[in-house]
């Protein structure tokens, strides 16, 4: 197939697609009058994933991405959609079949670029023309596109790409195996494995031939480009210490000016020189601000606090906008007038808010409420983004300052107009200490007040995230079997504050443990679970914390540790954590005695709970290493276990029939030792 047969052509104007009424949000909330039916693993797998969405130049029409999950195909795909900002029938832009991600409309509107790669070929730039005719493929980096940005007239692209592979053959030419020679402080990263001295740097790519010319160099890995209003600059993301230093030693990225003009001699132009990491750029209309997010604890790592900060462009002061909000900000966008709007993570939501260019400035949440908003684009007054709430799952809002904000998609209605879905219901608990724990509860459809249920703990990963009021595919699954199923958000995780984040500071297994175990008692007190029957799981630090738990208390009879560590110095070098370990816990070989009394290993002689272990083969985020050395511990101990490895997969499991794999030994497991008589359960696993 040739490449300009890839994708579909719109046989006419944008414009002509059919303008209807939108949804508002509060007609999603409604239950489903006609559901019959239990949620199901294929649901759970159904569930299309929205995101991405993007508005054209004059505000009137929005893309967006939707991927979806083909079982039969045993692969996953994304296709780029169109829907009128107005409302309307939205319509597929791309084939189905050949994946299609990162939409982007050129500055006049007339074009939309895309990521798409052909078979067995790179990730490139492809242009279709919105007026009518066949997309065209543009870029041909050698080693791919991961992102990019337009300039402001259209001539060019500010990308992303690796630098070539020097061992890797011609195509179609299998490359001849060279041993891996490793110098790099930073040799791994799990989804990349092995990293060797190529570098991401910054190149601009013709928009009319798709000819490239490289504009960042050196040993540092360059992101997020944007360009300055006039187009005569880009400002990008970068880890370049200061003093020359190894940048693998540091999160500390800043960001940099580099002129369109650049050579291989230009050096960039450093912008920001805070003590912490400054990300995402986004200029202001008239270039006088460079609006970025960031922190100023760099070596609290993943617990500070993600704040928003403006850059005078005349002045070079740099404005910490809302400067006492405690709280999140991502996603920076200008809007009509000088007005900054971000997304605002709080208490297990995310909002989107409005604010000042101002130390002090108040956030104006102007969509709040249950739900959690991301994605969002702005054009002018106009927002487009997606949300999720807890019983729908995130497809594209579309808002204008003084309304309300309004559903543009309907991708899953079909779907879950069939099933009958849990309640999910907010909790507020006391941990041991008196510290109020939040967190969330689904319910078995057709709950019955008064009747205990077998119950699952769910523990998020992370550590420093959040259980949200968004749709969780786990929980109804869980749920539709006949689970009772508690999520907390315990001290480490984010939406409540740094110094919420940062009380599990080297102190893993702690007061994590208690607020988890405190929700399982909140529960118990409510008539709910029964005590009796209690499982316990998780995926990557879910499954450590899951270690955890089995290893200080016998009240769970089955666990579920997927993804997870167990001992610590052996994890130094084997995972992709060197700098986090060495400024969280110190080296190893420094400080052995807290790695020793954190890691679960240690206690493990304590576990009584058969346990399912769970992860990739290629996991270098968090090792199979450390999963073998549980189950065989475990095993040892005479403990029922199961060890199930994923051949091929990361951190992150890809392939579908491995999801569905994962989920049904999910519920088996659970089943097993939940539900039948635990005193003639067969041992076989042990």
């Amino acid at each position: 197939m040739t490449p300009s047969r890839q994708f579909v052509s719109l046989r006419g104007p944008v414009r002509l697609w059919t303008v209807g009424a939108a949804l508002s949000l509060a007609a999603t909330l409604a239950a489903p009058a006609l559901a019959q039916r239990s949620f199901t693993i294929q649901d759970a797998l159904g569930i299309a994933s929205v995101y991405d969405p993007q508005l054209s130049p004059d505000g009137e029409f929005v893309v967006y991405v939707v991927s979806r999950i083909d079982l039969e195909e045993n692969k996953s795909a994304s296709r780029i959609h169109g829907v009128p900002f107005a409302g309307g029938d939205p319509a597929p832009l791309t084939r189905a079949g050949r994946s299609a991600s990162h939409p982007r409309f050129s500055p006049d509107g007339s074009q939309l670029a895309f990521l798409s790669s052909g078979e067995g070929e790179k990730t490139q730039i492809w242009l279709l023309p919105l007026a009518g005719g066949e997309a065209r493929v543009l870029s041909s980096l050698p080693a791919g596109v991961s992102s990019f940005s337009w300039a402001p007239d259209g001539s060019a692209l500010a990308v992303v790409s690796m630098d070539p592979d020097p061992n890797e053959g011609e195509a179609g030419e299998e490359a001849e195996p060279v041993p891996l020679v490793i110098d790099r402080r930073q040799f791994k990263r799990d989804g990349q494995g092995y990293l060797d001295n190529r570098r991401r740097h910054i190149y601009l790519v013709d928009a009319s031939d798709g000819s490239h010319e490289q504009k960042t160099f050196g040993p540092y890995d360059d992101r997020s480009p944007v360009f300055s209003p006039d187009g005569s600059e880009i400002a990008f993301v970068s880890v370049r210490p200061p003093d020359g230093g190894d940048s693998d030693a540091t999160d500390n990225s800043d960001l940099f000016l580099v002129p369109r003009t650049a050579g291989e001699t230009t050096e960039p132009v450093r912008l920001t020189s805070n003590l912490g990491p400054d990300r995402s750029p986004v200029f202001s209309p008239d270039g006088d601000w460079l609006l970025h997010t960031g922190n100023r604890k760099p070596e609290l790592i993943w617990y500070a606090t993600e704040h928003l900060y403006a850059l005078n462009r005349t002045t070079d002061e740099i404005v910490h906008v809302a400067a006492g909000l405690d709280r999140n900000l991502s996603n920076p966008r200008f809007g009509a007038g000088g007005g900054v709007f971000a997304l605002l993570e709080d208490s297990g939501s995310q909002h989107l808010a409005s604010l000042a260019i101002s130390a002090d400035a108040a956030p104006d949440r102007v969509i709040a409420g249950e739900r959690v908003v991301r994605d969002i684009e702005v054009v002018g007054d106009r927002v487009v983004g997606v949300a999720a709430t807890v019983d729908r799952p995130p497809e594209v809002i579309a808002w204008s300052r003084g309304g309300e904000p309004r559903r543009l998609t309907s991708e899953n209605d079909a779907l879950l107009a069939e099933v009958n879905l849990g309640a999910v219901e907010r909790i507020t608990f006391p941990s041991s200490d008196g510290t109020e724990i939040q967190g969330f509860v689904t319910k078995p459809p057709g709950f019955e007040e008064g009747r205990r249920y077998p119950t699952i703990l769910w523990i998020h990963g992370g550590p420093v995230s959040q259980f949200s009021t968004s749709f969780q595919s786990t929980w109804q699954l869980f749920a539709a079997n006949g689970y009772l199923v508690v999520a907390a958000n315990p001290r480490g995780s984010s939406g409540r504050g740094e110094a919420f984040s940062h009380a599990i500071w080297a102190d893993w297994g702690n007061l994590d443990y208690e607020d988890v175990n405190a929700a399982v008692d909140h529960v118990i007190e409510r008539g709910w679970a029964d005590p009796e029957r209690l499982g316990v799981g998780g995926w990557s630090y879910g499954g450590i914390l899951t270690n955890y738990v089995i290893t200080k208390t016998t009240r769970f009879h089955a666990a579920v540790s997927g993804s997870s560590e167990t001992e610590y110095r052996a994890a130094y070098g084997n995972d992709h954590y060197q700098l986090e370990w060495e400024l969280e816990l110190g080296l190893p070989w420094e400080n052995p005695e807290l790695y020793n009394r954190l890691s679960p290993i240690s206690r493990v002689h304590h576990v009584t709970t058969p346990t399912l272990v769970l992860c990739g083969e290629k996991d270098w985020n968090v090792p199979l290493s450390q999963s073998e050395n549980l189950y065989q511990s475990l095993r040892r101990l005479g403990v029922p276990t199961q060890l199930i490895i994923y051949p091929g997969q990361s951190h992150g499991i890809r392939l579908p029939s491995f999801q569905k794999d994962r989920y049904e030994r999910y519920v088996a497991w659970f089943d097993r030792f939940l539900k039948s008589d635990r005193s003639s359960t067969d041992q076989n696993s042990r």
